[in-house]
């Protein structure tokens, strides 16, 4: 299921910060690009002792796990990309992702998320691969914050009209 890129050939171009879902820690994680643009995540520190991965995940990987979930899903959904490692490293991908609004807290199912319209990330990540950002690893976050101190993003209300990961590669003719 997941494609391991090496992290020579991942450019920096994003280093945020976020609660982990227990909000015990706080975690830094990284969004980079290959050559060809494709967008990739990764974790890369945690404040508390907890292990987890540093591994690159290709955002189209993570997308087609979280279609695959369907409606709600919790955690345990992203446990495909991680196969045979820390347990810690679904909640902490699950805490990026909200932090990234591409993932928010279901309504109506407690403990449970959706998956929200990856358009605005995508567009930002867009206007930092084609302005040649480039970032290193140890750099501090752009923008450190709690996710207590973010309004979560609305879930959304027709998925046929949002950008998925899968549009991005279409083109702007799918638009």
């Amino acid at each position: 299921m997941k494609t391991v890129t090496p992290e020579s050939n991942i450019r920096i171009l994003k280093i945020g910060s976020c609660e982990s879902v227990s909000r015990k820690s706080t975690l830094t994680y990284h969004v980079g690009c290959t050559a060809d643009g494709d967008i990739h995540l990764r974790i890369y520190a945690n404040t508390a002792a907890g292990f987890f991965s540093q591994e690159w995940l290709p955002l189209k990987a993570i997308d087609d796990v979280l279609t695959k979930a369907g409606g709600h899903f919790t955690s345990f959904a992203l446990q495909s990309l991680f196969r045979g490692k820390s347990q810690n490293n679904t909640a902490f991908l699950l805490a990026v992702l909200q932090r990234e609004g591409l993932v928010g807290r279901a309504i109506d199912k407690k403990r449970c998320y959706d998956k929200l319209d990856a358009g605005p990330f995508i567009a930002e990540i867009e206007a930092l691969i084609g302005s040649n950002t480039s970032l290193n690893a140890d750099d501090k976050p752009s923008k450190p914050a709690k996710a207590s101190d973010d309004q979560p993003p609305k879930p959304l209300k027709k998925k046929a009209s949002s950008k998925t990961i899968s549009d991005k590669e279409s083109g702007p003719e799918a638009e």
